[in-house]
């Protein structure tokens, strides 16, 4: 027998924090939904605005001597408006990296969703660093902070992989989002979109840190091996090569 409609669209909005069947009041949405909206798109953007903790995330991180950078974009305005100030390391900066050879650098930037750092990144970056088979730098934190700065950085101390943790762009649904990327000898200003591995919707109500962390030191092990990253690399190669009972 076939679900009646109003059923169906019940058990959709049950599965899916995505907006669908928000019914209607004439031309327009029921006011219940339109504050509902106006409510994620107020947390979006007070998201996008938020300044990172970076004392709270040192203190977390010490026992790994992190390092505290900036990238060269001086305030949160002009990094909203500026995103190529955010891709370069501010001057003051250069002289807190110290040069390796390391493994991976890891680096925590703020991002577009500093909240979604504050959370969750000390705990996955500590689940990083504890993995055997890699040697790390010590951790940067980086404010107002693109994705593109951690090639900066990683290239400056001497480490053949990128792993970046970033606030992602806040969408409706979710403001909360952290992302990973990682990339195989990073070159500041040559490396492209393209040649960056993406784990992404890190959160509680997404990808837990547990298997975040899986999926990016899968992913590390496979590009260090294959000395490549991006596009050349997929995901479930990595995945596929972990050994069997690897939780």
């Amino acid at each position: 027998m076939m679900r009646p409609p109003g059923d169906f669209w019940d058990y959709l909005r049950r599965v899916t924090p995505a907006r669908i069947a928000l019914g209607r009041v004439g031309d327009g949405l029921p006011t219940h939904r339109l504050l509902e909206f106006d409510l994620a798109h107020a947390r979006a953007r007070d998201a996008v605005w938020a300044n990172l903790d970076s004392a709270a995330l040192l203190a977390e991180l010490a026992a790994w001597r992190p390092v505290l950078v900036r990238s060269a974009a001086p305030d949160r305005a002009t990094f909203l408006q500026r995103p190529d100030l955010g891709r370069r390391l501010a001057r003051d900066s250069l002289q807190a990296l110290s040069p390796g050879p390391y493994d991976a650098a890891i680096v925590i930037a703020d991002g577009l969703s500093a909240g979604a750092i504050q959370a969750q990144a000390a705990s996955l970056c500590k689940m990083l660093l504890a993995a055997p088979n890699f040697v790390f730098a010590p951790p940067a934190v980086a404010l107002q902070a693109r994705v593109a700065l951690g090639d900066d950085i990683a290239a400056r101390q001497g480490a053949a992989l990128a792993v970046v943790l970033i606030g992602e762009r806040p969408g409706l649904s979710a403001c909360d989002s952290m992302g990973a990327y990682i990339t195989f000898d990073p070159k500041p200003g040559v490396t492209r979109d393209a040649n960056r591995n993406c784990v992404s919707n890190i959160r509680g109500q997404g990808l837990s840190l547990d298997e975040a962390s899986r999926r990016i030191l899968a992913i590390m092990g496979l590009a260090r091996t294959i000395r490549q990253s991006g596009t050349c690399l997929k995901e479930d190669d990595a995945l596929d090569l972990l050994p069997p009972g690897t939780p």
